[in-house]
């Protein structure tokens, strides 16, 4: 047989007989006197057989672990190889039910209209989200921008932050955000650094507007917030890391007030 026809007849391409070729998978056979291979039964036996193993969903190297193993071990071998095949789908078997069950819950709230604009996040930090669209529907005019800012920075540190942590930081702010009247003081003070996006560093808003962040932080939150590596209670107050780049998306004031409000929390936090 040509290669064409070799390929062919096992169902793989004639590129991938001649990977395997180059991979040592399949022997090289004799050739004819003008150099084309000339394949027999045997290569046809072997070449179905890689193919066997491949659609099990082994790799090529565990394929060629496989073949090397002739002999008295051969079938011991290829058990090893297919047992730590199976566990390995277990864990992703695992995991797809995992994502699935994500996906279902995302969409749970997507009908109820309850899946926030910076999703996919957490269902506790979507239902935190929802407890600040119900504050800012409360407000008389739109909601601030600031507000928005903090959903995109909550969205962030839940996914950047190590799992645990992250959690943790989401579970407090939850527990916070379930009380209206906090989440009000809240937007009364995204509000008033909305109003600073023009002032100057010096504004005496600036030190008020601190003061109210601060204030607004429960301990749980702030306890959380510093177990969080890179985040500015850890030391980052000055404008260095993520921290940095947080001020850096702020207006002048904006970014002033923010970084008297870490150094507020930080002479708390001790």
């Amino acid at each position: 047989m040509r290669i064409g026809e070799l390929a062919a007849l096992a169902g793989v391409t004639t590129r991938a007989v001649r990977h395997y070729h180059h991979l040592g998978l399949l022997p090289e056979p004799v050739r004819r006197a003008n150099g084309y291979r000339e394949y027999g039964l045997r290569d046809a036996v072997a070449l179905t057989r890689v193919r066997r193993l491949t659609e099990l969903g082994l790799s090529l190297e565990e394929v060629g672990d496989v073949l090397a193993g002739r002999g008295p071990d051969a079938g011991r071998e290829l058990c090893e190889v297919l047992s730590e095949l199976d566990a390995d789908l277990a864990r992703q078997e695992q995991a797809l039910r995992e994502r699935r069950a994500r996906v279902r819950e995302l969409l749970e709230l997507a009908e109820r209209g309850e899946l926030p604009a910076e999703g996919p996040v957490s269902t506790e930090l979507a239902a935190l989200f929802g407890e600040m669209a119900r504050a800012g529907a409360r407000l008389p005019g739109p909601e601030p921008v600031m507000a928005a800012r903090e959903r995109e920075l909550l969205a962030l540190l839940e996914t950047a932050a190590p799992p645990e942590a992250g959690r943790e930081v989401v579970a407090a702010l939850g527990a916070a955000g379930g009380d209206p009247a906090a989440m009000d003081r809240m937007y009364q003070v995204y509000t008033l650094l909305d109003e600073m996006a023009e002032a100057d560093v010096d504004d005496p808003r600036v030190a008020r507007a601190a003061r109210a962040v601060a204030e607004c932080v429960p301990d749980e939150v702030l306890e959380a917030v510093g177990g969080v590596p890179g985040a500015p209670l850890n030391g980052e107050a000055a404008g260095g890391g993520f921290a940095g780049e947080v001020f850096a998306d702020l207006a002048p004031a904006q970014a002033e007030a923010v970084r008297q409000a870490m150094r507020l929390l930080v002479e708390r936090a001790r």
